[in-house]
């Protein structure tokens, strides 16, 4: 049996509104730890404000570990639209070979998947969208790795489509998952939605496992701030939700993707167990 590989996979930091507590201890799991990866699967600012960028790219940089980075759409410039359409990675030059790269080690690999578009031809931009391009760098990727090596796909939103085009989380997820399924990924990991999920999602070509990390921000939805931490054997991927108030696993997940990634407000919305849903929102500093 080959080793087991340790992975860690964050999400959805915001760093502007983080949950400064929630990262120290993270950086000492990943210290002590030794991950082998660590797949931050967006969301590293609030607003892409610099000062925002700056301090996440301080905290990332200091990770001990092997680390990809995926953009998010809270990091594409908010408030100056040149650079939002002609350089909306400028920001993250602190850290530019860490995003969107690709982590291979015997038997297992990272390969990213782009899903923030810095425009849509409809009115909510902070939904996903998987461009001819992206899925066929990333389809690309996966079928170069080396024989025998699987996938983890990381992405910032569920590659999941819910009601029509218009409507969907992330549009193209349906194609993309499709193509996924083909190839036999391990899993996808991603964020957007604040609260960790492991569901399996079913597709013309068989099922996707999708993995979803929660927050390490302030900005909770209805669980406290987590990671995950996955385990690979060569033939189980096991999933630990970890968080400081040491709820367990299971309570921590929600049991769906809800469509617009907001916090929980009626009644049969997905709401993991713990059920810590703010009246709203903290406010965006």
């Amino acid at each position: 049996m080959a080793d087991t590989k340790l992975l860690f996979h964050l999400s959805d930091i915001h760093f502007g509104l983080v949950d400064e507590r929630a990262i120290a201890w993270v950086a000492r799991e990943i210290s002590e730890q030794c991950p082998d990866m660590v797949a931050i699967t967006g969301d590293l600012t609030m607003r892409a404000r610099q000062r925002e960028f700056d301090a996440a790219t301080r905290w990332i940089n200091s990770l001990e570990a092997p680390v990809t980075v995926d953009v998010g759409n809270h990091d594409l410039p908010y408030f100056n639209l040149f650079e939002r359409f002609f350089d909306p990675y400028r920001r993250f030059h602190g850290m530019k070979d860490l995003v969107e790269r690709e982590i291979v080690v015997p038997g297992l690999a990272l390969v990213p998947l782009n899903t923030t578009a810095r425009a849509q031809p409809r009115i909510n931009w902070s939904k996903g969208w998987v461009s001819k391009g992206a899925l066929r760098r990333c389809l690309a990727a996966i079928d170069a790795l080396p024989p025998g090596t699987r996938a983890l796909v990381t992405v910032h939103h569920p590659l999941r489509e819910v009601g029509t085009s218009g409507t969907a989380l992330t549009h193209g997820g349906k194609r993309a998952l499709d193509e996924l399924a083909k190839r036999g990924v391990l899993a996808v990991l991603s964020g957007h939605v604040h609260d960790a999920f492991d569901i399996m999602e079913q597709t013309d070509h068989g099922p996707v496992r999708m993995i979803g990390a929660g927050t390490l921000s302030q900005r909770i939805r209805s669980t406290p701030p987590s990671f995950n931490e996955l385990h690979w054997d060569g033939e189980q991927l096991k999933v630990c939700v970890r968080n400081l108030e040491h709820v367990g696993t299971r309570e921590m997940q929600i049991d769906d993707v809800p469509e617009d990634a907001l916090p929980p407000r009626e009644p049969g919305e997905p709401v993991a167990p713990v059920g810590r849903v703010p009246p709203s929102d903290p406010p965006v500093y």
